[in-house]
């Protein structure tokens, strides 16, 4: 954990790499150049972007792979207990140590990058080292001039639920335009497959595909059903049972069955498959803690539940989770500086019988717990603040049979976690 800090730290001081978000491709394709097209190595690419849902498809299909006795690496963002998260290389994930050197040797470069470029050009070195199957990779914020957007001809373009995020690094501050960035520039000749949208996102979306000659999978192609309680992917040829205690949300389980498309149209058998959902479980997304150092802070008949989630569709989709919970719910919350906390949190009214605020640690771009508290008052919930999550455990732990949810943060799920 030390060290994770430290190799963060010493990205965000120095002089050549700016911790601002930048969108141009033409830094770290000079940086490519200079290392002699490392990024050309990859084959089997399989690039996963939009708004909510990347990391939970990319996730459901590498286990789908792995369990096809076959190997892929994988390029996530953010992490969140430790910096190595990032990066999955076949069997392992990158060592503290591999990712200092790789860090070194960009900056020997001596060509100014984003931290995020440089954490795409670890991946890039590294990966391209490795005699992997496939090589998974987590578009930033948008994916026009996003720095994962550098592979000439990826297998596959995983379209995820697009909504009105990352309005914060656009001129126009629309939902056309945010659809524009992350679909307009997708590449032809591949495999496209978009998740499911809302109605009016999904026109959008084929409306900026409409020129591109890859082969387009629609949403159409397969649906999730409820049936007695159980929930199944279908499509034309196969039905699969979703027999997972792990995955608890409509919107996680359509991200486990757009993994389950891709995985069927990889060859890989409707059999493997099915064995290997029961055990996928997605860290800091719906979970229970089961066991740990937070968990034995609250009464046998309290639970807790971590999601980072921070956006309005997450939100929506977490409520209605929640909605079914016939326990008194409470939330702790805390929150980043360029989000939409209004929006957010109005998705909870009538659910959370008391919310308490709090600041993310380690983290100076994060909204205070006054500023949240305020905004949980003008929408007239019930509402205090603390210090921390340990501070907010003191104020809500009692007897009472509860679900406590710790909402709105990545950053403040992998705090937890790692206190956990």
């Amino acid at each position: 954990m030390l060290q994770s800090i430290s190799l963060y730290k010493q990205l965000a001081n120095h002089k050549l790499f700016n911790k601002t978000i930048n969108f141009d491709l033409k830094r770290i394709k000079l940086v490519l150049k200079k290392l002699s097209h490392p990024e050309r190595k990859l084959t089997n690419v399989i690039n996963f972007l939009g708004s909510s849902g990347k990391f939970t498809t990319l996730f459901s299909l590498k286990c789908f792979i792995e369990a096809n006795k076959q190997t892929v690496t994988a390029y996530i963002s953010p992490s969140l207990k430790d910096i190595k998260e990032r990066f999955w290389m076949g069997n392992r994930y990158l060592t503290h140590q591999e990712i200092k050197q790789s860090i070194t040797l960009i900056a020997k470069l001596k060509i100014p990058l984003t931290i995020f470029e440089v954490l795409t050009v670890v991946y890039i070195i590294n990966a391209s080292k490795q005699n992997t199957d496939y090589h998974l990779v987590e578009a930033g914020a948008l994916f026009a001039k996003d720095s994962t957007n550098v592979f000439d001809f990826p297998l596959a373009q995983v379209i995820v639920n697009i909504n009105k995020q990352h309005l914060n690094f656009l001129k126009k501050k629309t939902l056309n335009e945010v659809v524009y960035q992350k679909v307009g520039f997708l590449s032809n000749f591949t495999q496209i497959y978009v998740g499911k949208q809302r109605p009016d996102v999904l026109t959008k979306i084929k409306k900026n595909l409409k020129s591109n000659k890859s082969k387009i999978n629609y949403p159409n192609s397969w649906k999730l059903l409820k049936k007695n309680k159980h929930f199944f992917y279908r499509d034309k040829k196969n039905k699969i049972k979703l027999n997972t205690k792990d995955i608890h949300s409509k919107g996680l389980l359509e991200n486990l069955c757009h993994a389950i498309k891709i995985a069927l149209d990889l060859k890989i058998d409707k059999k493997v498959i099915e064995r290997t959902i029961p055990s996928i479980s997605f860290e800091g997304r719906f979970q229970y803690l089961k066991k740990g150092k937070i968990k034995d802070k609250l009464y046998k008949n309290e639970q807790i539940m971590l999601d980072g989630a921070h956006a309005e569709a997450d939100a929506k989709n977490l409520a209605n989770y929640l909605r079914n919970i016939k326990v008194p719910k409470y939330a702790v919350w805390a929150m980043m500086k360029n989000k939409e906390p209004d929006l957010f949190i109005k998705q909870f009214k009538g659910i959370f019988k008391k919310i308490i605020t709090i600041p993310i640690e380690n983290e100076q771009n994060c909204m205070s717990s006054k500023d949240l508290k305020s905004i949980c008052k003008r929408n007239r919930f019930n509402v205090d603040e603390a210090n921390n999550i340990n501070d907010a455990i003191k104020k809500i732990s009692s007897p009472e049979k509860k679900l406590v949810n710790c909402i709105g943060s990545l950053y403040n799920v992998g705090n937890i976690l790692n206190k956990n």
